[in-house]
């Protein structure tokens, strides 16, 4: 094993042991999340284990970070993320963000139509937010039926039954923020 790659590994521990207690996790709780005993989490922290991709996985999943980081990977290539659009129900949606779980942002484009679709309502599990950027967007949720020119936002737990479309026939574009678990977007208010 080269010098290089031993320093490596041997900064794994350290970094783990920081984030663990910068997070305020114990050992037993993240035993139990991961499914790694305690003693070899203990061990790993310590040094006394070598870390390998059977533990740093589970590991990087629990504490919501790439692997990378866990390893203390130099940073490489492009930092820009590269758009790969999904186009579902006549819309594309353009993810702007790679991280595995939580929140996920994309852009989203209605494209326009001449005139306005009739709406479908559909539920699933999770909760949107939602900001209008260009043309006039038509959200029907539940029983109300709103037009947001551009500007506005909205929250909803996608639960509800609800239908984004365009307002006037004319091409929409918005950015939405969409987490699984119900997560809200928290908006901090400045202090002067």
């Amino acid at each position: 094993m080269s010098e290089q790659i031993k320093d490596v590994l041997d900064a794994v521990g350290p970094r783990l042991r920081a984030l663990r207690r910068q997070r305020a996790i114990t050992l037993a709780d993240l035993s139990a999340t991961t499914g790694i005993s305690e003693s070899t989490l203990s061990r790993l922290e310590s040094g006394g284990r070598r870390p390998n991709l059977e533990l740093l996985l589970p590991l990087a999943h629990a504490y919501d970070v790439p692997l990378d980081d866990l390893v203390g990977a130099p940073r490489t290539g492009d930092p820009r993320v590269h758009l790969h659009p999904i186009h579902r129900h006549g819309m594309t949606f353009i993810p702007l963000s790679r991280r595995p779980g939580g929140v996920q942002a994309y852009k989203m484009l209605i494209p326009s139509r001449g005139e306005p679709a009739e709406p479908t309502p559909q539920t699933h599990s999770g909760h949107e937010w939602l900001y209008v950027l260009n043309g006039r967007l038509r959200l029907v949720l539940g029983d109300r039926d709103l037009t947001l020119p551009p500007g506005e936002a909205a929250e909803f737990d996608t639960a509800q039954p609800h239908w984004l479309g365009t307002a006037d026939g004319k091409a929409v574009e918005l950015l939405i923020l969409f987490g699984l678990q119900g997560e809200r977007v928290h908006v901090q208010p400045r202090t002067t």
